[in-house]
């Protein structure tokens, strides 16, 4: 005889289940959770903000969101917890996440703090071109529209004996527009060694296949010859391709056909040498004691079709990706569909354009803010330093200086250091590295980003200007001392 188990009905007794409970026993915790009407009608969660409604209620149903799943996940939360995030989700909503912030982390040229720091000249450039109407694309004195590449190709052409420019929003786009116009459809030959991927997954076989190119790899990893190039030449080959290796580099048993030797080959057969030489170097690293970086005006001077490179890095511009080379291949470049896609702003165009003023007038390695940090001598820095170090000293606070090693940074010069100092700073065993550098990225005011190295806190002086001591001075002690206290 089969037994039936009763539905359960209106009187049945429902299944005791173990739930959790809030500051009352028996209560769910989710009974914590304000609604999202109860945090729009208080006032003080706005703080006088003038948020709008809609925007807030999106706002507000996220936190509550978010509270939910913290108390599924047991964590104990009261109303006043729930609108103590509301009140700070919205005073975070109105504090920029882009704002300054000081880089003592020894990287020059810092990808993840925004590359290249500018120079006083192109900050007010591009602030008083974004702030008014200029005259992009009108020539002044005919007042008919013109190109918006005047400035910058003159300057280029002076600066490196570039027939014509083209100005577009980065490097990644410049070689993409690049492939595109000249080699879609057609076989690009480029070294195995150089078929590279650089920071953020940038690969250049899949850059290749987006522009409609097809790949073709010559040589060996380490070892590829001239005649690499010619072998692989045929009636479907439409340019020759050299990458910079950028953030590695390769020592030992390796061979690499010059530049000039390329350019020759490509002479020979009507087709475009491309090169992307990265860094946008316009003056000799050797100079300030590093290995010597190659230079646009080295390559235009090789006789390279078109050069391709970052304004924001050794140029020490605004994001830009730059193409110089010979008329007839940047004018075919500016007529593609792509390039209206990926051209520069009025802002980027006036930034770049100051910035070589200074390589014009002969200032950029006083001027611009990469090569300064880059010129720096390691006894300015060890003073400064210990300037440092003797004010904080007076704080009670125990750093010492020691010395360090800078790098330029951003896939430039890739496993070259400079010699530097820096403050050290070495916690207790009761508040960890890691709390305190998280400490000292969220001051509201000068936030600052170190670096974490054998167990202390380093602070190099070579990524931070001088006029930036007196702000680092005042974030450490508010940080360090408290930590002292703690």
């Amino acid at each position: 005889m089969r037994v039936r188990t009763p539905m359960p009905g209106r009187n049945a007794v429902p299944e005791q289940r173990p739930r959790r409970t809030s500051a009352k026993q028996g209560e769910s915790p989710f009974r914590a959770l304000p609604s999202v009407d109860e945090l729009l009608r208080d006032s003080t969660i706005r703080d006088g903000t003038e948020l709008e409604d809609a925007v807030a209620a999106r706002l507000f149903g996220d936190v509550v969101a978010r509270a939910r799943a913290d108390i599924a996940s047991g964590a104990p939360l009261s109303r006043s917890d729930v609108a103590s995030r509301a009140h700070a989700a919205v005073q975070a909503l109105f504090k920029p996440r882009l704002s300054r912030l000081i880089n003592a982390t020894g990287i020059i040229v810092h990808t993840n703090l925004g590359r290249a720091p500018l120079s006083d000249a192109t900050i007010a450039a591009m602030a008083e071109a974004g702030g008014s109407p200029v005259s992009l694309e009108v020539d002044p004195e005919t007042n008919i529209r013109g190109s918006r590449m005047a400035e910058i190709t003159h300057q280029f052409s002076l600066l490196t004996g570039a027939e014509a420019a083209l100005v577009v929003n980065n490097n990644a786009a410049a070689v993409l527009l690049a492939l595109a116009a000249l080699a879609a459809g057609t076989q690009v030959i480029v070294s195995r060694g150089e078929a590279v991927e650089i920071g953020g997954g940038f690969r250049v076989p899949d850059v290749l296949r987006q522009s409609g190119a097809k790949l073709v790899e010559v040589g060996t990893t380490n070892r590829t010859y001239i005649a690499d190039y010619e072998r692989a030449i045929g009636p479907d080959t439409g340019a020759l391709l050299r990458v910079h290796l950028s953030n590695f580099r390769m020592i030992g048993f390796t061979t690499a056909p010059s530049l000039e030797e390329l350019v020759a080959l490509g002479a020979q057969w009507d087709l475009p040498v491309l090169e992307d030489v990265g860094s946008g170097a316009l003056l000799d690293t050797a100079r300030v004691g590093l290995d010597h970086e190659p230079t646009l005006q080295e390559s235009i001077a090789a006789g390279v079709g078109v050069v391709m490179a970052s304004g924001d890095k050794l140029l020490g511009g605004p994001q830009a990706g730059i193409l110089l080379g010979q008329r007839r291949w940047i004018e075919q470049i500016a007529k593609h569909p792509l390039a209206r896609a990926v051209r520069a702003d009025k802002t980027c165009l006036a930034g770049l354009a100051a910035t070589l003023r200074h390589y014009l007038r002969g200032e950029a390695q006083r001027d611009i803010p990469v090569w300064q940090m880059m010129s720096a001598t390691p006894e300015d820095l060890e003073r400064r330093a210990l300037a440092l170090r003797n004010w904080l000293m007076g704080q009670d606070i125990e750093l010492s200086v020691v010395g360090s090693e800078a790098t330029v940074g951003g896939g430039s010069v890739p496993g070259q250091t400079l010699p530097s100092y820096a403050l050290r700073f070495v916690p207790s065993d009761q508040q960890s590295c890691d709390e305190l550098a998280r400490r000292l990225r969220l001051l509201d005011h000068a936030p600052v980003y170190g670096r974490i190295l054998d167990g202390g806190l380093q602070f190099d002086l070579r990524t931070v200007p001088p006029r930036d001591d007196d702000d680092l001075l005042e974030s450490l002690r508010r940080v360090l001392s408290r930590t002292l206290t703690d």
